[in-house]
């Protein structure tokens, strides 16, 4: 499967209303353009704390704010642009080499749907070495 890389674009979930409240939906080939291997919860945030401070090489993932404020500033070696996720029927969709820096309101929750399993092999941990990477691939 190819896959673009170095962007984020925000998603917006199928969301029903009635008297009962909100269902928003997130389904393999409409809003996930990918299977989805891992979730992953972030919860119990304090709000000061910076998280993510990494990019993948290869791994997909759409970040939905469940609740709270999630600010993510993204990177793609060359541009830069923040993205705010207030509400669950709103995912941003984060494709392979995209820096990623996140912070949150007190108390939010942020859930991840992944496309790969947890690998460490994926990671890039260092900005030159995420730089580096960008650069080695369009060489």
């Amino acid at each position: 499967m190819t896959h673009n890389t170095g962007h984020a674009r925000l998603v917006a979930l199928k969301t029903v209303h009635n008297e009962l409240g909100a269902l928003s939906v997130a389904e393999l080939g409409r809003e996930l353009p990918f299977p989805v291997k891992r979730v992953y919860i972030l919860h119990q945030l304090d709000g000061a704390a910076l998280r993510g401070v990494h990019a993948h090489k290869a791994l997909r993932q759409v970040m939905i704010a469940m609740h709270g404020r999630t600010e993510i500033r993204i990177d793609n070696g060359s541009t830069q642009e923040t993205f705010v996720l207030e509400s669950p029927d709103m995912g941003l969709l984060v494709e392979p080499v995209v820096w990623r820096e996140l912070t949150f309101s007190r108390g939010a929750v942020l859930a991840v749907l992944a496309s790969e399993l947890y690998d460490t092999a994926d990671y890039l941990y260092e900005y030159d070495e995420f730089l580096a990477y960008v650069r080695s691939m369009t060489a």
